[in-house]
């Protein structure tokens, strides 16, 4: 029998509101990640946090290889979410991997979410014909060896400093990577390649629910080239260009971040 998505994700239902605001947190982060943001939008929102299987608080029994091979599961995961909170017309705030699982579960059930908003969003990382993702194969054979041979010290001594940025705050970098830390080393890896080796370009024009893309002006795992992509093709969306370092603007940039949201819903 299928557990509840409420306790498989580790759901948490706070703030008060007539709309809901859905978080969904990025590679190897927690739905602690977004405490900045959630602070200036509970007052007038209701606010649904929850984990992605593997991660955080989640229930780790309930991830299968097979499930979560593609981020189809992880959709999958978030339609159920809203079916058993009973959510339509929600606003979907979707970090890095996050806003990619945002649009295939916006494909599969539109009705679900009222607007969705993209940060650090990618639909591809590798380089492409006419298409600058950033990666080269090379860079993510590299990574995933690296993955490979000592995650942990991978996560403290590589991808969290370089993801984070702004090194003269090196706390932002420790926290990263002690959410990374409680992810299993396999299902990180899984993901990894997952994310990675994904071309979700093709989808793009299909989505049909409005989207705000909020792209930070240094990311080393999302150049701006990305952003300016994705708001050539998907049809209802809006590009706005935050000053921040680094791919998780919500730790290292709250504000900017804050500012780009209730500016687009008018709050």
């Amino acid at each position: 029998m299928a557990t509840s998505s409420i306790k498989r994700n580790h759901v948490n239902v706070q703030g008060q509101g007539n709309q809901t605001l859905i978080f969904a947190h990025g590679f190897g982060a927690d739905q602690t990640v977004w405490r900045h943001i959630v602070a200036a939008f509970e007052s007038d929102y209701r606010i649904v946090l929850f984990d992605h299987v593997g991660a955080g608080k989640s229930d780790f029994t309930a991830y299968s290889r097979s499930r979560y091979s593609s981020l189809y599961g992880y959709a999958e995961d978030l339609l159920e979410l809203c079916a058993e909170l009973k959510l339509t017309h929600s606003i979907l705030v979707g970090h890095s991997v996050s806003a990619m699982i945002g649009l295939l579960a916006s494909l599969i059930q539109p009705e679900r979410f009222s607007h969705l908003i993209f940060i650090g969003a990618s639909p591809r990382y590798l380089n492409d014909v006419d298409y600058y993702g950033g990666f080269e194969q090379s860079d993510l054979d590299t990574l995933y060896a690296a993955m490979s041979a000592n995650y942990e010290a991978w996560a403290f001594g590589f991808f969290a400093p370089l993801m984070m940025g702004n090194p003269e705050r090196p706390n932002l970098a420790r926290e990263y990577a002690s959410t990374m830390a409680a992810v299993r080393p396999d299902i990180a890896l899984a993901l990894a390649r997952a994310i990675f080796q994904s071309d979700f370009r093709a989808h793009l024009p299909r989505l049909t629910v409005p989207t705000l893309i909020i792209q930070s002006s240094d990311d080393k795992a999302v150049p701006p080239e990305v952003g300016r992509y994705l708001a050539s093709q998907i049809p209802q969306s809006q590009l706005v260009n935050i000053k921040a370092q680094g791919h998780l603007p919500h730790l290292s940039a709250p504000d900017e971040v804050i500012r780009a949201i209730r500016a687009y819903l008018g709050h």
